[in-house]
């Protein structure tokens, strides 16, 4: 019997900027569709999302994370203009500078009031969440 098709797995990760909640890095995206996105990208085979999350973190911004927890799992069928996909968000820490690099043109740290646009994805629906629930 074969194997029925389903979307692939990414993750994406609110990573909180030297303790603080409120400060949270995104990247500006290299690649369509454009725009500001959090960091993330598709777990590869052989690797648990946890894994996936740490990897694609320090792939665009060059930060070493630590994951604090996992924060939901997005999975609406528009959530990428690309294709379906399902989505598991961490929230992480790190301490330092982001720096932009591979998929990322560029790495900055926001506050819920200074959010880039546009942003990429679903993930305005994913910081609203991340802010509604932090404060």
């Amino acid at each position: 019997m074969a194997r029925p098709q389903t979307p692939p797995v990414t993750v994406d990760i609110v990573i909180q900027m030297n303790g603080d909640p409120s400060r949270i890095v995104m990247i500006q995206r290299r690649h369509p569709p454009e725009g500001w996105a959090l960091p993330g990208g598709f777990v590869d085979l052989n690797e648990t999302v946890e894994q996936a999350a740490v990897r694609e973190a320090f792939e665009e911004t060059g930060l070493k994370v630590r994951l604090l927890r996992q924060f939901h799992v997005y999975s609406a069928p528009d959530r990428d203009p690309r294709g379906q996909t399902v989505g598991v968000v961490f929230i992480a820490s790190a301490e330092g500078e982001p720096i932009g690099q591979d998929d990322a043109a560029a790495a900055a740290v926001f506050d819920r009031n200074s959010l880039p646009t546009p942003i990429a994805f679903d993930h305005a629906q994913i910081l609203d969440d991340y802010f509604q629930a932090r404060y």
